[in-house]
């Protein structure tokens, strides 16, 4: 796992936006693994600025959502459906319809994920998977205790995470219950996975998930197991590691 620490909160997206933009440069019909959230937003903006200067063309990638919510429209304006066309497919000026996003409202939901698994697999797998951090460790919609061998499936949300999502909706009630998201288990097939956070909230996680032990109560652990993890955070992210010397050298010492 390569951990890099920057100064600012902005500076987050703006690394992880290069990463991604040297990704597609070698591979322009790259697959990509779009996470939502607030995490991730500063790479979103970053991706979308290359993209109106010319630097960066998106138009010959796809991509795959980590999750979605059960029960609610896919207009809804909280909806990961609805974000992935208001904040990624339009402002990266991709194709229309070449992010797909988990059905949370399939009439079958085993059969759903199955086949949400099998287009990944079609597709040649991601090659840079986007990552946020829960409060609580979880990655994707993959709460404490979930399986670090698990696929796509339906999961309940912990009330935590119901309590953080709520800014997002009109009032915690609307919150909904239970979620499709891709396993700890198809999250790993991933070519490379880039995990970004920022603020000293996420802290604890961070330090849970990087020098902690593997361990399905903080389920972001499991990205020591991967043969190329990136972790960006910022120093406030950054607050409980133990060996940020160590990673601040390892990064200015890169070839």
């Amino acid at each position: 796992m390569e951990v890099i620490i920057v100064d600012a909160a902005a500076d987050v997206g703006r690394m992880a936006a290069r990463i991604i933009a040297s990704t597609v440069s070698t591979k322009s019909a790259a697959v990509l693994g779009f996470a939502t959230g607030s995490s991730p937003a500063g790479i979103y903006s970053e991706l979308a600025a290359m993209v109106r200067d010319g630097a960066l063309d998106l138009s010959s990638t796809t991509g795959f959502a980590l999750d979605e919510y059960v029960g609610i429209p896919a207009g809804h304006p909280a909806s990961y459906a609805a974000f992935v066309q208001r904040d990624i497919v339009g402002p990266l000026k991709m194709r229309t319809g070449s992010v797909r996003v988990p059905d949370g409202n399939s009439a079958d939901h085993d059969r759903g994920c199955l086949e949400f698994e099998n287009k990944i697999s079609r597709a040649g797998g991601i090659d840079i998977q986007i990552l946020g951090i829960g409060a609580n460790g979880h990655i994707g919609f993959n709460e404490p205790t979930s399986s670090l061998k698990s696929r796509t499936r339906i999961k309940t949300l912990t009330q935590q995470t119901r309590t953080d999502n709520a800014r997002f909706f009109n009032s915690q009630n609307e919150v909904p219950t239970h979620c499709i998201t891709q396993g700890l288990g198809t999250i790993l097939e991933a070519k490379h996975l880039l995990l970004v956070a920022q603020g000293e909230q996420k802290a604890q996680a961070i330090a849970a998930a990087v020098e902690g032990p593997v361990s399905s109560r903080c389920p972001a652990s499991v990205l020591q197991f991967h043969n190329r993890a990136t972790v960006i955070i910022d120093g406030a992210a950054a607050g409980l590691l133990e060996l940020t010397d160590y990673y601040r050298h390892a990064f200015r010492s890169k070839p």
